[in-house]
């Protein structure tokens, strides 16, 4: 009687494997093969410092990434490349492990044969666009990678080798277009998984692009660009957004390029290309790093873009987290002349934010912080429930233990990747981050975080719940937002914003 479950076991992996080509040792790329390492789960496997472009250097520098150069036998992809170099005057920087030869992907799969089409999560990283890594250890894909994802992560170029936008730039580019360096590298790094990650047992089709605080910005910009139509078709963006961390518009390219002219003195493009990485540093200073309306990857205001619909149609999860202002730089204390900003409702935004004692100022400063990026996560969600999409927006209020600055600005992706620190969890951090690695994964795999045996994330509604969201603290349960009159006092501000310029 065992003999029929056998044969019929035996006839399934038989079909199987004729079905599915197992996943080699070495996978063969658009420029050559690449062999991985085993994780610290052996299910896993990660490759590490695959090149999607061809370093941005020389004749390279500020211009979109060229091919990478094809290789012949196998390529050991078991070691992180440098990251990405930002331009700092020596010793500002971080000279010593950075490099403009940085263009690299990694990948984690838990894959076993390069047919099983897995969803793919690429992911950007934060740091002001100015710093960070695809190889940062909080963003080990491993944990997310044994939930069912192919995970990707990339660099891209920072500071004033990313964001240099000059008028001599712009004439040669082919598109009358400079400064956005970056996020070209991000869309390069998004075509080399449209053409390779089915190879790592991913499925081109089923990619989620996602980031945290700059990261997300580039997500967002992704989003509302024509030029990311069709690289992927769910967007996960934690903590910024198209405006960056509150109401604003984004810098043009005049401006831009006329702030490039003036950082480059009497320096030809010709002799900037030929300095080194140091020299960079030395002889190019000022340059502002950051994206801009460069009227190719960023065609018009992203404002205009995502409020008139014309963003690119994809599920979304948003979010921000309760004590976004701790984190250094973001959090200013609110000055009594700050009102007078908000024009006909300065009156209303003094009763909110109230400016008096230091204490008092730092507090309000800390709240407009915090209702300010959830205002404004919430209102992108807002525009792609309108525009009949999926959005789901959650709020990070869990404090880790020995966390002095609460729920701060990047807490929550330790728990969405499901690394704990080094300083230790307890029980109830654990799970936290068991379901936001779900949720995330889930997401990524449908296009929705709910599953089995998870507290119930309701999806956007402008009528039903528009000042809720998925909290994510001591539990997980779908409850109270940003305060409804904060709300809408930002939608007040914001349409106001909006009335000073004539739409596109």
């Amino acid at each position: 009687m065992e003999t029929i479950p056998s044969m019929r076991l035996l006839l399934t992996l038989l079909t199987a494997a004729t079905t599915f080509a197992a996943l080699p040792d070495a996978i063969r790329t658009t420029e050559g093969q690449v062999s991985g390492i085993p994780g610290k789960d052996v299910g896993i496997r990660i490759f590490k410092g695959i090149p999607y472009a061809a370093p941005p250097m020389g004749a390279n520098r500020w211009k979109a990434p060229q091919p990478a150069a094809k290789w012949d036998g196998v390529r050991r992809a078991d070691t992180f490349s440098p990251t990405c170099s930002n331009g700092a005057a020596p010793g500002k920087g971080k000279a010593s492990t950075a490099s403009e030869d940085c263009l690299y992907v990694n990948v984690w799969t838990g894959a076993q044969a390069a047919g099983e089409r897995r969803p793919v999560f690429v992911w950007t990283y934060g740091g002001a666009f100015t710093g960070g890594s695809g190889s940062e250890p909080r963003y080990d894909g491993e944990a997310l990678a044994k939930k069912g994802l192919v995970v990707v992560t990339y660099n891209y170029r920072l500071g004033t080798f990313g964001f240099f936008a000059h008028p001599e730039l712009t004439k040669e580019s082919g598109h009358n277009s400079s400064g956005n360096y970056g996020m070209l590298d991000m869309q390069a790094a998004l075509r080399w998984v449209q053409k390779n990650i089915a190879a790592f047992g991913g499925d081109p089709n089923k990619v989620t692009v996602a980031g945290e605080s700059a990261g997300a910005f580039l997500v967002a910009a992704m989003v509302g660009s024509p030029e990311g139509k069709g690289l992927f078709q769910r967007a996960i963006a934690q903590s910024g957004a198209y405006m960056g961390l509150g109401i604003g518009f984004t810098r043009g390219r005049a401006e831009a390029e006329e702030a490039g002219a003036k950082a480059a003195g009497t320096n030809t493009l010709a002799q900037l290309r030929a300095m080194s990485t140091e020299e960079i540093g030395t002889n190019l200073r000022g340059v502002q790093a950051g994206l801009i309306i460069d009227g190719w990857m960023i065609p018009l205001d992203p404002s205009f873009t995502f409020s008139q619909g014309k963003q690119n149609k994809v599920d979304v999860l948003l979010g921000s987290n309760l004590d976004e202002g701790t984190f250094t730089g973001i959090g200013r204390p609110v000055t009594a002349d700050q009102a007078q900003r908000y024009g006909a409702f300065s009156y209303e935004f003094a009763k909110l934010y109230p400016a008096g004692s230091p204490e008092v100022n730092t507090a309000s400063g800390l709240a407009l912080a915090r209702d300010q990026l959830g205002w404004h996560m919430r209102t992108w969600a807002q525009a792609h429930a309108k525009a009949g999409k999926k959005a789901y927006v959650y709020y990070f209020t869990r404090v880790a233990p020995g966390q002095t600055r609460g729920a701060t600005h990047t807490a929550e992706l330790s728990y969405m990747f499901q690394n704990p620190p080094a300083n230790g969890w307890v029980e109830t951090d654990h799970a936290l981050a068991d379901q936001m690695s779900s949720y995330w994964a889930n997401f990524a795999a449908t296009g929705d975080p709910n599953g089995k045996g998870l507290p119930v994330w309701q999806a956007y509604d402008a009528k039903k719940n528009d000042a809720q969201a998925m909290v994510l603290g001591n539990t997980a349960q779908f409850g109270a937002h940003i305060d409804a009159p904060r709300l809408a006092f930002f939608d007040k501000a914001y349409a106001q914003h909006l009335s000073q310029f004539i739409n596109p």
